[in-house]
């Protein structure tokens, strides 16, 4: 079995540009599917928060 941590010190290979392009829309498509979703979940530490605090007031 080969040593994998040989090909550490190597150089790195550029990648090709329509590759890149494609791996960089994934990662935008991914980072704004998980912003819309924060955008429409409910942050359940705000809510028992908020719940616990108006609860304290009353």
């Amino acid at each position: 079995m080969e040593n994998p941590f040989k090909h550490i010190d190597r150089p790195l290979k550029e990648v090709p540009p329509e590759l890149k392009s494609k791996v960089m829309n994934d990662i935008a498509i991914a980072k704004l599917i998980m912003e819309l979703a924060v955008l429409f979940s409910y942050d359940i530490g705000y809510i028992i928060e908020t719940v616990t605090k108006q609860r304290k007031d009353k």
